[in-house]
């Protein structure tokens, strides 16, 4: 086992640097103190709010531990199918950060545990071309995500949330999230990890949201 985690940080590391220079965080635009990152905490048109409202396609499956599968494919050299019980055994995290809305609302400081995407894409071994992913979830709902973005050390794929198994209502058993970016760029009950070669819209780029979706540009919608 050690030596599998082992594998899988080294190759998350190259996939690190490969993107490191073309990746991008945003304009600092926003209001009150600076975030971790260097960037005012609440972005322009944010507002706190304590409560997590719900947002979704209106379908909440049910996923028991046993029916519950993750798929890493497409641009790869290794295909993988994971159940849960292996997912648990990949190298885990624990990070706290924010989640902005695009309807305008935003909850400061969730604390999360998961496994970094970039870990799951790299135990796949993603081809050289491969430029983008496209997230699946088990609703049917899907959405895009540049490699740069994705790979960034604080996009996990969340089981827990403040101490607690992540709700169903909320993406549980296993939801992507995408602190950088706006919220729906990280799918509820996600399924498939598709890498991509080249750009495609998903469920609501195709309806005319913005295919980067970066909070600190004000980048809602195309």
């Amino acid at each position: 086992m050690d030596d599998k985690i082992d594998r899988i940080v080294a190759a998350r590391m190259k996939l690190m640097e490969r993107f490191k220079a073309k990746a991008h965080e945003g304009e600092a635009e926003g209001s009150g103190p600076s975030n971790r990152h260097g960037m005012p905490k609440l972005p322009v048109g944010q507002r706190h709010v304590e409560n997590w409202p719900v947002l979704d396609l209106g379908i909440h499956p049910m996923l028991p531990e046993k029916r519950w599968r993750l798929t890493i494919d497409g641009a790869v050299h290794h295909p993988v199918t994971l159940t849960l019980r292996d997912f648990m055994e990949l190298p885990q995290v624990e990070d706290t950060s924010d989640f902005h809305c695009v309807t305008t609302w935003s909850r400061m400081d969730l604390a999360w545990k998961g496994v970094r995407l970039a870990d799951a894409i790299a135990l796949a071994e993603l081809n050289e071309d491969a430029t983008h992913v496209m997230l699946h979830a088990y609703d049917g709902y899907t959405t895009n995500i540049s490699l740069e973005e994705a790979l960034k050390p604080d996009v996990l794929l969340a089981h827990t949330v403040d101490g607690a198994p992540l709700p169903r209502e909320h993406g549980g058993p296993v939801r992507v999230i995408t602190p950088q970016l706006y919220a729906w760029k990280g799918a509820k009950w996600v399924k498939r990890i598709e890498l991509m070669v080249g750009d495609r819209p998903g469920f609501w780029e195709e309806r005319g949201y913005s295919m980067s979706a970066l909070p600190w540009k004000n980048d809602r919608y195309r």
